[in-house]
């Protein structure tokens, strides 16, 4: 709610398409012919949200990605701060994915995958990470995403990607 609400003050153009539902499994089943890149669904109750997880890999041509953790953040509410905290997924059709957008630009550009670091964080980047030629993944990955990675570097909070380009693109 809290970024359904953020997202109403932007400008017109500028707004994420936020759509509050009150039947996720019915609105990802109609969303079947329809593009659309992803959906993320959140719920601070973790029985709820692995029931909810259960019928969306039942529904065909999407793939739902398994986070297996809480995602926990602080935000400000005025001169509050406030703790939220919510289990979540996304939700994209079948082959979407950051490694596809990277994929696309590689032909389109002509570059070598080789030639490609992809730096990530999370289990989204999973295949970005595994198919570039150098995976980098932030301090604060999952140890998952530690163990595919081609290298670790300090966390978002620590300048890990300056550490990227500094290491890797500046003293080549």
């Amino acid at each position: 709610m809290f970024y359904h609400k953020e997202n109403a003050k932007r400008e017109e153009g500028k707004r994420t398409n936020i759509n509050l539902v009150p039947n996720m499994y019915k609105y990802i089943e109609n969303l079947s012919n329809e593009k659309f890149l992803k959906v993320t669904v959140c719920d601070d109750n973790k029985m709820i949200f692995n029931s909810i997880i259960k019928k969306l890999k039942l529904i065909e041509n999407i793939d739902v990605l398994e986070v297996s953790h809480m995602s926990r953040k602080i935000i400000k509410d005025g001169t509050n701060q406030v703790p939220i905290e919510y289990y979540y997924t996304e939700i994209t059709n079948n082959n979407v994915n950051k490694w596809s957008a990277i994929e696309f630009l590689i032909n389109k550009l002509h570059i070598a995958k080789e030639d490609v670091i992809a730096i990530g964080d999370n289990v989204n980047d999973k295949e970005m990470i595994e198919n570039a030629g150098l995976g980098v993944a932030m301090g604060n990955s999952s140890p998952d995403m530690k163990a595919i990675a081609d290298v670790v570097v300090g966390d978002n909070n620590s300048e890990g990607v300056a550490e990227v380009i500094e290491k890797f693109v500046l003293e080549s």
